[in-house]
């Protein structure tokens, strides 16, 4: 059954509203997708869904059409933009949740081109209270995850000195993670490594444990 105008323009206008929401949080956390993308994601995905049924609905009978076709290129196609929203910085990589909004957002719009505004709204709801409510929960926790923290260590090139940094660390209660061994100036090494920090251990501490060790030149 082709969709009217009227319902049309209803749904895109609940896809505008839908999207804003989502978008208004975005845009209020400063993230790099925000108000104005969220609400045109939405809305070009609702309007893709109303094409595909009209669209399926003028040929019905006609041919094998399938009308899931082009609402299956928004699913895939929103990656791009998702992944345009996804920066790395050093060790860490940021956007990923704006991606994720920005991806299911879009399956919004299609549920509200279609016409399950139900599952539209209530994907909305849930979706706030995830981007809200979670960050909350993160952020109460974040003190009892143990961290990850990456450290140089310049040394003059001592035979085992590797074995000496490992046993400061393993003596603090320190779990190495990664360790490597680099040259650098004549007589000199850099070694990377990567360490797990818990709450009780001190970062400050382990620093200057390090400097302690014979050969040590500079931590960082």
């Amino acid at each position: 059954m082709m969709i009217d105008d009227a319902t049309m323009l209803i749904r895109l206008i609940t896809a505008v509203i839908l999207g804003g929401i989502i978008g208004f949080e975005r845009q209020h956390r400063g993230k790099t997708a925000g108000l104005r993308t969220h609400i045109l994601v939405c809305l070009g995905s609702c309007l893709t869904a109303v094409l595909s049924v009209n669209m399926y609905a003028a040929v019905q009978g006609l041919t094998n059409a399938d009308p899931a076709r082009l609402g299956a290129q928004v699913i895939s196609g929103i990656g791009f933009l998702g992944a345009g929203a996804i920066m790395k910085e050093g060790a860490t990589i940021k956007g990923l949740t704006t991606a994720a909004s920005l991806w299911v957002v879009a399956t919004v719009g299609l549920a509200t081109g279609v016409g399950a505004l139900t599952s539209a709204v209530a994907t909305t709801i849930l979706i706030a209270i995830v981007l809200e409510v979670f960050p909350i929960i993160d952020r109460r926790n974040a003190c009892r995850v143990p961290s990850l923290v990456q450290l140089s260590v310049k040394s003059l090139d001592f035979p085992g000195q590797i074995g000496r940094i490992g046993s400061c660390l393993r003596t603090l209660g320190v779990d190495i993670l990664q360790i490597q061994i680099e040259e650098c100036e004549k007589g000199m090494i850099m070694i990377p490594l990567t360490i797990q920090l818990s709450e009780a251990q001190q970062l400050e501490q382990i620093l200057t444990a390090l400097t302690q060790i014979e050969g040590v030149l500079g931590v960082s």
